[in-house]
């Protein structure tokens, strides 16, 4: 049966998957061999070459989802960032990179860069006439993501696509925020699709990994600079990560619902100055997001009023977790201006809308109303403690 004809919930179970021709067991088998024999053999294998069973079929499941040829399973995001990045840049060359990003990314960009030679330049926004003001002759590389993180800006894929193309330039773009349920970017014309796999497609905060999915061609030169820098995943993880990939769907899709109940909630309530949701009419990118994404995802930030302490109301919270990550079942919030970007002056958060009273909201698949009780009561008794 053809992939292109199977639905979302059937490739998240049955591609990739490896038949127990021995037992016949229900799920896949994991291959915990580091030595695999070399003679009379079509694939020798070996686990830094991303090729073993467990890491060769689960990389067929990624494709599928993100409608590629190929897929890379690496052991954290930053390892299949780093080395995607590296496969397609030189000494010499220069990077556009989008500067709503990852702060990751940012980080090794700006700190690692310049030891291989490597320039860039981020970007004054997440226009595509932004990214046409960054080109330069040398650029060979433009790395977008969208929505951003912790605002949820959204960048228009494929007029980025369109004009890398017109230039001679391979695109990529990191996923992680929407997953392959909600967004597809290779269908708007983007090269490379790279996941941090520890958030939306592990699931469960429970599994670091990393993916890359493009073509054949991107997929073997990512390949013969990641067989040398080591960043591949161990098969046990790799049969974790495959067991969690088969709820994808429906994971995403009920916190999906959530966030949309949510943001509308947040929207309307009087303690609430602003909320960054696409799914919003209220976005300023709202139809863009329409036009390139199946939902709008469970990511969301909003802003309190300013005489409630953010802080103290992450402390009120009782059943949604105060915690650093992302994209599990359960619900969790931080505040970017103490985590990922509390390196920056509080004049340089201004200047990039990051307030003190920002919130990041990771929405799970808790029940709606469980949900709306918990933020409500911090809320209120945040204001009660200040005012008493």
């Amino acid at each position: 049966m053809s992939k292109k004809k199977l639905g979302l919930n059937t490739i998240c179970t049955h591609i990739g998957e490896i038949k127990d021709k021995q037992f016949k067991g229900a799920v896949s088998p994991i291959y915990l061999s580091t030595s695999y024999e070399f003679e009379d053999v079509d694939i020798k294998r070996y686990p830094r070459y991303f090729n073993t069973p467990n890491q060769e079929f689960l990389a067929k499941k990624i494709a599928a989802l993100e409608h590629t040829e190929m897929a890379l399973i690496f052991g954290s995001g930053m390892a299949a960032i780093s080395h995607m990045f590296l496969a397609f840049l030189q000494k010499g060359d220069h990077l556009v990179v989008q500067n709503t990003l990852y702060g990751g990314t940012s980080n090794f960009i700006r700190e690692e860069f310049h030891k291989y030679g490597i320039e860039y330049t981020f970007t004054n926004g997440y226009a595509v006439a932004d990214f046409e003001a960054a080109i330069q002759p040398n650029t060979k590389l433009i790395h977008i993501e969208t929505p951003s993180n912790p605002l949820l800006t959204i960048t228009d894929i494929q007029g980025v696509a369109n004009l890398a193309k017109s230039n001679g330039i391979v695109t990529s773009i990191d996923n992680t925020f929407a997953s392959p349920v909600n967004q597809n970017p290779i269908d708007f014309g983007i090269d490379i699709v790279m996941h941090s796999a520890t958030k939306y497609l592990g699931g469960h905060s429970d599994i670091l990994a990393g993916a890359v999915a493009s073509s054949k061609e991107h997929i073997d030169r990512i390949w013969n600079v990641s067989k040398n820098l080591g960043g591949s995943l161990s098969d046990m993880t790799v049969w974790m990560l495959e067991r969690s990939m088969k709820t994808l769907a429906l994971r995403v899709k009920a916190q999906n619902k959530n966030a949309r109940k949510l943001a509308k909630f947040l929207e309307q309530h009087k303690e609430v100055s602003k909320v960054n949701y696409p799914g919003l009419k209220s976005h300023p990118q709202h139809q863009l997001a329409k036009q390139q994404m199946h939902d709008f995802g469970a990511m969301l930030s909003f802003e309190l009023v300013g005489d409630i302490d953010a802080m103290a109301f992450m402390k009120q919270l009782q059943l949604i977790k105060p915690s650093m990550s992302l994209a599990g079942v359960e619900s969790t919030m931080l505040l970017p201006s103490q985590t990922s970007h509390s390196l920056l002056t509080q004049q340089e958060r201004d200047a990039v809308g990051i307030s003190n009273q920002l919130i990041r909201f990771s929405v799970g698949i808790e029940t709606f109303k469980d949900l709306k009780t918990d933020i409500n009561q911090a809320i209120t008794n945040t204001k009660s403690a200040t005012f008493a």
